[in-house]
């Protein structure tokens, strides 16, 4: 048995782990032919209704089952803390029971409360996986392989890959990079004459390259028993992309246990780490020419990135976290001082730049698996499969529970954070959170870093007219 399946089971979350699906096995996997990508792009505006797809395991060991309403744990209770704080009692934004939550397209609906729901995006297509936010525009993936572009709440454009459920979108520039289920990374771009037309620019490996690295001998690894492939390509589903702070290098990790490094000009294949012993869930770069990578073995690692000569090479540092429950998310913050790990035992670990990244506490508010992490500001976002979004503020080297964001009808997949541009709250900017749930709903909150006490304080000044 292998060693995460043994450890999760130890410290599953959920009710009934016997409606937790075997991963599907390398044969039964969504692939293509590296040799003949059969990739088209198709640009729509509001069309392609997609009928809804099993779920896809995007997590290795999420412990979570193919029908969400099996995968609903029940409401944690809204006492939040972090092991380096005392207990913090916080209001929870419970939108459930709103006629918001019912429509099926809500749009510019103001929240009463400084923190709170301000809008929905539904699509009958599928579970949302993956998003990203640039500017006014939010770029959404979800299993019906549609990457969908949002503009002021509003479908504005988007375009769909023939192969692959879209598990990850970063923005580089111009440059949309998608990670997907078949074990590639495709590239996109708008067209400088319409802004609704998107195309496809490249795919990683490119074929040009897979071709060439597939004549040497030498070029093959072991990837399975009694299976060799090119070490350029992954042979299993993408999980995680990250760009390097010069945007020059592009990182991708992968189920297949391996971490890809590519150069972002040209989309070469520079180095493949075989980072853990198990499904690679997340890679950040860090601080300092610092990687991270959390696995379903339990493991965040760090490598350190060093030039030689022309040549940009990564070596193991030292293991941050070996715990039974699996990594499932890392970020780090904007300023680059602290990195967040998610686990599956619903916990967020926590580690310091400036102590040499010794370890902080433990954020404790949700009773199920984290699957997503954000930041902004001084803020912390965890999403988890007891469909929560909780709020942490960090002060100096604590950090409180501000609120609980409650809404999702399934576990919140996926996060994506923009400064809102309005006006302050108390000087202290307010921040746009997009949460993608398997639900098959993106939420739109409105999220104020101050005290819920100052919000309402806030507030009934607002409404009286008091300075």
């Amino acid at each position: 048995m292998m060693r995460n399946s043994r450890k999760y089971n130890n410290k599953m979350s959920m009710e009934d782990q016997s409606s937790v699906p075997r991963r599907q096995t390398f044969g039964s996997m969504l692939q293509s032919d590296p040799n003949h990508d059969e990739d088209e792009y198709v640009n729509f505006r509001t069309s392609d209704q997609s009928g809804l797809a099993n779920y896809d395991h995007n997590h290795r060991v999420s412990g979570l089952s193919s029908d969400y309403n099996m995968m609903i744990s029940p409401s944690p209770s809204d006492e939040c803390y972090s092991l380096s704080t005392t207990p913090y009692v916080t209001p929870s934004i419970d939108l459930t029971s709103s006629p918001l939550s019912k429509s099926p397209w809500s749009s510019n609906v103001e929240s009463y409360l400084y923190t709170g729901l301000i809008g929905s995006l539904v699509r009958e297509e599928g579970h949302i996986y993956s998003l990203a936010a640039s500017g006014d525009l939010l770029y959404t993936g979800s299993d019906s392989k549609n990457i969908r572009i949002w503009k002021n709440q509003k479908e504005f454009a988007g375009f769909k890959s023939n192969s692959g459920l879209v598990k990850a979108i970063i923005i580089s520039g111009e440059r949309i990079f998608t990670g997907h289920q078949d074990g590639k990374v495709r590239v996109w771009k708008v067209s400088p004459n319409d802004p609704n037309n998107y195309r496809r620019i490249g795919t990683l490996p490119t074929l040009k390259a897979y071709i060439k690295s597939s004549m040497n001998p030498n070029n093959y690894v072991e990837v399975r028993r009694n299976r060799n492939s090119v070490w350029i390509r992954h042979f299993d589903a993408i999980s995680s992309l990250s760009m390097s702070e010069d945007q020059n290098l592009l990182y991708s990790a992968s189920w297949d246990k391996t971490i890809k490094v590519w150069r972002a000009s040209d989309f070469k294949c520079l180095e493949s780490i075989s980072a853990h012993e198990d499904a690679v869930n997340s890679v950040v770069v860090g601080f300092d020419g610092l990687v991270f990578s959390g696995s379903a073995d339990g493991t965040v690692k760090v490598w350190r990135r060093e030039l030689q000569g022309n040549k940009t090479k990564h070596f193991f540092s030292q293991t941050l976290l070996n715990q039974e429950c699996a990594v499932t998310s890392l970020v780090v913050d904007p300023s680059s001082n602290f990195l967040y790990c998610g686990s599956s035992d619903g916990f967020v670990n926590f580690w310091e730049r400036a102590k040499f990244l010794s370890h902080g506490g433990v954020l404790r508010g949700h009773k199920s698996a984290v699957l997503c992490l954000a930041t902004a500001g001084n803020l912390v976002f965890s999403g988890s499969a007891d469909t929560n979004i909780c709020v942490w503020r960090r002060e100096g080297f604590d950090h409180i529970c501000l609120s609980v964001l409650k809404g999702h009808a399934g576990p919140v997949k996926c996060m994506a954070v923009e400064e809102d541009h309005g006006p302050t709250i108390n000087g202290d900017r307010q921040f746009i959170v997009y949460s993608g749930s398997l639900d098959k709903s993106v939420k739109i909150w409105r999220v104020s870093p101050c005290p819920p006490h100052m919000q309402v304080q806030l507030q009934d000044q607002s409404q009286w007219g008091t300075s």
